[in-house]
């Protein structure tokens, strides 16, 4: 018999921080100061996974001898429904977010070609689930359509997550009680 616990629902809650920022290690330990919480998304957020395989083959055999991995790539994505100075920022893989005076922000985009790896943290509703994506780079096009209401302005970004040096790309940290019965 499953697990109803295990059936997962909701957006959660999503956080951007520097590479090397303390990660959390459990789920009752609040985000270290250095995670910043991106705020309202349009529809949730997704990760997506593709891993590539390619068959060995010899000559002497009609089927492959083995199947090798020979790529992995991860993504997460999402619409940030918040068109702020550092959401901005965010998509544009850095730039400058400056609060010159009068009540004013504004944002400038770094050189073209710079880009600024990031962590993405993403948290549950209920907070029984975190994932923690290493070193991720902003990858996706951005189109910021204006158009009349209920329709918004959003931020579309997709972070493609590498390999940092002497970790894994991503950690998931669960509440056992999502474990399913009889495991």
């Amino acid at each position: 018999m499953g697990n109803p616990n295990a059936v997962r629902v909701g957006p959660g809650k999503l956080y951007i921080a520097p590479i090397g920022s303390t990660e959390p290690d459990d789920l009752a330990t609040a985000w270290d100061a250095a995670w910043t919480e991106l705020g309202y998304t349009d529809e949730g957020s997704s990760v997506g996974g593709e891993q590539s395989f390619e068959n060995v083959m010899v000559a002497e055999e009609l089927e492959p001898i083995t199947v090798l991995p020979t790529t992995r790539s991860l993504t997460v994505s999402f619409a940030l429904a918040e068109l702020t100075a550092a959401n901005l920022a965010v998509a544009f893989n850095g730039g400058t977010v400056d609060t010159p005076s009068g009540g004013l922000v504004t944002f400038e985009p770094g050189d073209a070609g710079t880009v600024t790896p990031v962590m993405i943290g993403w948290e549950s509703d209920d907070a029984l689930e975190r994932w923690i994506f290493r070193r991720c780079i902003q990858v996706g096009s951005l189109d910021i359509a204006r158009k009349r209401a209920p329709d918004k302005a959003v931020i579309a970004c997709e972070f493609r997550c590498t390999k940092p040096a002497g970790a894994q790309s991503f950690k998931v940290i669960q509440d056992e009680s999502l474990t399913a019965v009889g495991s």
